[in-house]
């Protein structure tokens, strides 16, 4: 069904949508020059993932809305995105295991989405996966050197795997909007992709001396669905000021 597919697009589109704009909130405050421009640049390839499905979002729906109305006129319990790219940067130690944490996800999820049986959903998984593959391999990276870098660092990523944890098996738990596409091979089997994503994220830790939580642990959900908890409220007032105060305002 049409539904279906809309509600995956925008659970795509405001993934990328969210981290994004999370991301942005350290531009001019990264920890050194060279992390502000990389975290930057990856809110520019997230949001322009965004725009590519919101825009097929708002095409498949048929109600005259394109990827700025999806972005700037719905309100939150309308927001798709997993609960894991709304939570707070804290410190740049939780900014970056929440990054790593979805990088994986992301790039396993893209990989199966090339294959789509709906070519517009292949082309920009294609598109969008290069990106990503930069993305994973940075966030990857930084989780190693600073998980095995001094005490302080190696606390402080601890600390944001432990927190963080709860909020990654909504990746992996399938709903009717995915069971229905599944069927139909526009998309693959999401809880698939949690037994490579463990073993990608055992294998990372691993090599940073880092600990990972128990897979089995309790998970918060709700995301996929629109439950979200206060903090996205909050990121799309900020988002969202100009558009509302100002309906229809062009630059």
């Amino acid at each position: 069904m049409l539904d279906d597919k809309f509600d995956y697009l925008l659970r795509l589109g405001d993934n990328a949508l969210v981290l994004s704009q999370r991301l942005t909130e350290w531009v001019g405050k990264g920890p050194a020059l060279e992390e502000d421009m990389a975290l930057a640049n990856t809110a520019l390839d997230l949001i322009g993932q965004a725009r590519l499905w919101l825009a097929y979002a708002g095409e498949v729906e048929g109600a005259g809305r394109d990827e700025n109305r999806l972005a700037f006129l719905r309100d939150a319990h309308d927001f798709r995105n997993l609960l894991l790219v709304e939570q707070p940067n804290g410190s740049y130690a939780d900014t970056l295991v929440r990054q790593y944490f979805f990088d994986s996800w992301h790039h396993l999820l893209l990989a199966e989405l090339t294959r789509s049986s709906d070519p517009r959903i292949a082309a920009i998984a294609e598109k969008s996966i290069k990106e990503v593959t930069y993305h994973l391999r940075r966030s990857a990276d930084l989780v190693v050197r600073l998980g095995d870098g001094t005490d302080e660092s190696h606390r402080r990523v601890q600390t944001a795997i432990d927190e963080l944890w709860m909020y990654t098996g909504e990746m992996f738990k399938p709903d009717a909007v995915d069971e229905v596409l599944a069927a139909q091979d526009t998309v693959s089997d999401v809880s698939a992709l949690r037994e490579p994503w463990l073993a990608q994220v055992h294998h990372t830790l691993t090599e940073a001396t880092l600990t990972m939580p128990s897979p089995d642990a309790w998970m918060q959900k709700g995301g996929k669905q629109g439950h979200h908890g206060e903090h996205l409220g909050f990121l799309l007032a900020e988002m969202q000021f100009l558009q509302r105060a100002y309906p229809g305002a062009q630059w």
